[in-house]
């Protein structure tokens, strides 16, 4: 084999800092576009309802410009801290965004559109399924799949905490699944915005969801942390679904803890009220893009030479 058009990386060089910075070192991981791709599509969208100047918009820009410095910061040097610190953007600006959209998402989309996500579930199954749950609805079960529910929020900080002190290149895998669910997901609450069947159908429920002190936390914190546009795709299936399966491959052990309480936490959507069955089924498919996505990362690990 002719080795003289081979590049030649000089002694005590890794390949990583010649090779890679041509070979598509700073090639946007997926959920870089797809969270940009939401923020920028929300500023447009915004400029063209308020203007260049309005509030959200200018939060949206600010947003877009830490994002770009979020890319560039951990290419610049790839250590292991740069990464974590560029990374951590993502969590600040999805708690940021997602209390923004109580306000954002009704300029740029006033309609809601549940009749319309009632009417995909009424073609599926004839009707909406948190009616038909109704016969079964009873004090025990309300307060057990409450409690189901309200986990979603101690799994979420938790795992994030988790990941976050771990291993980069696996953080790395972490975040680009987790992040392009909410980049995706995020991009259906400003065009599909719907606030659930507890709210648009609530004439349709006769038996009322009664249960005890756990019953009454889940409800207030959702109420207080909901920004009331927050239904489609369900976020809550998604998210839990791909913690789930990527525990199941990355940690067992969070797996065989979990597995049962996100069971019921999906139960959970339908029965008490929170979401539509498209929700759900657009959850687990975009739970499973997200898995494919963070399994296809594939770390550029330098090569030592002599």
């Amino acid at each position: 084999m002719d080795t003289s058009s081979l590049p030649t990386v000089p002694a005590g060089q890794t390949v990583s800092s010649t090779a890679t910075r041509t070979s598509g070192a700073f090639r946007l991981l997926p959920h870089e576009f797809c969270f940009g791709l939401f923020l920028a599509t929300t500023w447009i969208r915004l400029v063209l309802v308020e203007g260049f100047f309005g509030p959200d918009t200018l939060l949206y820009l600010a947003l877009l410009v830490c994002n770009l410095a979020a890319i560039w910061y951990p290419r610049a040097t790839g250590t292991d801290w740069r990464w974590r610190i560029g990374l951590l953007f993502y969590p600040v600006a999805m708690n940021i965004v997602f209390q923004n959209m109580k306000t954002a998402v009704p300029r740029i989309h006033p309609q809601s559109l549940d009749a319309w996500l009632h009417q995909i579930d009424t073609q599926i199954i004839g009707t909406n399924l948190s009616v038909r749950l109704q016969p079964w609805v009873h004090p025990v079960l309300t307060e057990l799949f409450s409690l189901c529910y309200f986990l979603f929020f101690v799994y979420l900080l938790f795992s994030l905490i988790y990941y976050f002190v771990g291993e980069v290149g696996v953080l790395k895998k972490f975040i680009i699944g987790l992040f392009t669910i909410y980049g995706i997901g995020f991009l259906g609450y400003s065009w599909v915005p719907a606030a659930g069947p507890c709210h648009a159908m609530a004439d349709h429920f006769t038996v009322p969801l009664e249960g005890w002190w756990i019953t009454r936390l889940n409800a207030a914190v959702v109420a207080r942390g909901s920004n009331g546009v927050d239904v489609f795709p369900s976020l809550h299936c998604a998210i839990s679904a791909f913690f789930l399966f990527f525990d199941l491959h990355h940690r067992p052990w969070r797996f065989r803890l979990y597995v049962v309480p996100c069971v019921g936490l999906w139960i959970s959507t339908i029965y008490l009220r929170y979401h539509y069955l498209v929700d759900v089924i657009c959850g687990f498919a975009l739970a499973a893009f997200a898995l494919w996505l963070a399994n296809r990362h594939r770390d550029n690990k330098p090569v030592q030479t002599n």
